[in-house]
């Protein structure tokens, strides 16, 4: 019943971005194109938690980072359509993603050790950010919402941490720097690209706890790409798995235990819980059909 509910509640609000046919090749060595996501169509609504899974490779974070126009210049990317509140993203121009990028849209990545500069103190890259955003603003007025910001992802002593290089931060303090870096605006989406994979289970539940206040507080659209099944299942509101860069299935994240594709079951089958612990993890037998039929 509360899964018939939240599927009702999620058909009801407008898209918030919406992806169809999306295509991304690279030419291989030989020069011939190589497609490394492929016809992938993907609503996602204010609000709304939706979580990507899939093997590495499957296209999961190519598809994110084509909403921002974060592709790799040798990307060939088209689309029968992508937008974002109702904008055109297909027609806009690199300048003005850029500027969308910045304010509306976010990306969290997976290691803050590769994504934050390893040269420049949290405040001084913070300060790029909110240059970047809102002009104007004073030295004063900039390092109190650096510190405001970072107070605002649960860190205790954002004087201290803002001085920091990211070398001399934790893990679970160089994720929370990144997401501090990436909602301080309030972004309408959010793209959280592995956000926990190098992070413990304490540390990733808060990560995951402010992700969530940010969602309630800004109603902002969140696309999860993770290999974590059970951390979907339990964190996202809708559930799209891809391989070999297609949508295979979609559900509800509460019924991705029920899914009915062999690759999901393969997926499911290779994380067995505590609970029920396997002698032997089964391998995966592939169909050579998966590379042309869509679930979507």
């Amino acid at each position: 019943m509360e899964t018939e509910m939240a599927d009702i509640a999620n058909a009801s609000r407008p898209p918030l971005c919406e992806i169809d046919g999306l295509r991304i090749a690279f030419r291989g060595h030989d020069g011939s194109l190589v497609d490394a996501v492929r016809d992938v169509s993907l609503t996602l609504a204010a609000g709304e938690r939706l979580g990507i899974v899939g093997e590495s490779g499957s296209g999961k974070s190519l598809t994110g980072r084509a909403l921002l126009g974060l592709l790799p210049a040798s990307a060939q990317c088209t689309a029968r359509s992508m937008r974002f509140e109702g904008h055109d993203l297909l027609a806009m121009s690199a300048r003005e993603r850029r500027r969308l990028a910045g304010a509306a849209m976010g990306m969290v990545l997976q290691d803050p050790k590769y994504s934050l500069n390893p040269t420049m103190t949290v405040a001084s890259q913070m300060a790029e950010t909110f240059r970047l955003r809102e002009r104007g603003l004073g030295r004063r007025a900039l390092r109190a919402r650096i510190l405001d910001a970072l107070h605002a992802v649960d860190i205790r002593d954002p004087a201290r941490v803002a001085a920091c290089y990211p070398h001399e931060l934790s893990g679970g303090m160089g994720q929370r720097v990144m997401i501090a870096m990436m909602i301080s605006t309030g972004p309408r989406l959010l793209i959280a690209d592995e956000p926990t994979s190098a992070l413990d289970v304490a540390v990733s539940m808060q990560v995951l706890a402010v992700l969530d206040e940010t969602i309630a507080r800004h109603g902002t659209g969140l696309l999860f790409i993770s290999h974590d099944l059970p951390l979907v299942m339990s964190f996202c509101d809708r559930v799209a798995v891809m391989y070999a860069g297609r949508v295979v299935e979609t559900c509800a994240a509460s019924e991705l235990v029920h899914a009915t594709h062999p690759y999901t079951r393969g997926l499911l089958a290779a994380s067995p819980t505590l609970a029920h612990p396997v002698g032997e993890l089964p391998v995966l037998q592939r169909d050579p059909a998966w590379l042309t039929e869509s679930g979507q």
